[in-house]
């Protein structure tokens, strides 16, 4: 379940978006305006902001900008058919998807899914900005990366894709995921890309995909950034588990 700040000026339109996503099992938090979205803002954190295009007190974009000032939470603009030079400002003003209509309940989930499923912003105050897996280690606030002490020279994408799987170390994360988190794409059109990546980065880590160390691809699934020290120390445990129950049977 999600907090979600959904802003609307049209009650029946902002209704509607708001049983879908109770049905998701989603709160939402309702404000009819910018002004009442900015008040939300300012006492609380929400997971992501929705914002219907037609506000009564600001145009869109401005509202996005103001938005994206005060708080970090992922935005996802509603609006009916736009021009491309419309959705381009909404993007640049700060929304991170912008949704026109129609659109089934189903899309429409899908997508607020995608932009929850992002890395939230860095707290260089935060201990876990610097994350160690085994001979890796990845700053999030300096961007940096250093492999057994020696600095990794990292392209801004191969550090972006480094830097989401080391904070999800251990768990499986599929191509399509990544595109999504990284490039900010739907997915299939952009999965390619994420191949091509993964491989500039396996290279830089000094391994292949037929010998990996850190970087395991898991069979029609995904990816996972895994500690080789620990699984050192799994295969030594299975390997003495075998060897003990070979000894008894």
């Amino acid at each position: 379940m999600a907090t979600i700040l959904l802003v609307g000026s049209q009650s029946a339109r902002r209704a509607a978006v708001a049983d879908a996503l109770g049905g998701a099992g989603h709160q939402v938090w309702p404000a009819p305006t910018a002004l009442a979205a900015l008040r939300r803002l300012d006492g609380g954190r929400p997971d992501a902001v929705i914002v219907e295009f037609e506000l009564a007190d600001l145009d869109p974009a401005t509202a996005v900008r103001t938005m994206r000032a005060v708080s970090a939470a992922p935005v996802l603009v509603l609006s009916g058919p736009l021009a491309e030079d419309q959705v381009i400002r909404l993007l640049a003003a700060g929304a991170d998807q912008v949704l026109a209509r129609p659109f089934s309940v189903r899309h429409f989930l899908a997508r607020l899914q995608a932009i929850l499923r992002r890395p939230p912003p860095v707290d260089e105050n935060d201990p876990g900005s610097t994350i160690a897996v085994g001979p890796l280690v990845v700053d999030l606030v300096g961007r940096s990366a250093t492999l057994d002490a020696t600095p990794l020279v990292l392209t801004r994408k191969e550090f972006d894709l480094l830097a989401y799987l080391a904070v999800r170390t251990g768990q499986t994360v599929t191509r399509r995921e990544l595109a999504e988190a990284v490039w900010r794409h739907d997915g299939e059109s952009c999965e390619r890309t994420v191949y091509v990546h993964l491989s500039w980065l396996r290279r830089k880590l000094g391994e292949t995909a037929a010998r990996p160390r850190l970087l395991v691809t898991v069979h029609r699934v995904g990816v996972k950034l895994v500690d080789p020290t620990t699984r050192i120390r799994l295969f030594d445990e299975v390997a003495r588990d075998v060897a003990a129950n070979q000894r008894w049977s």
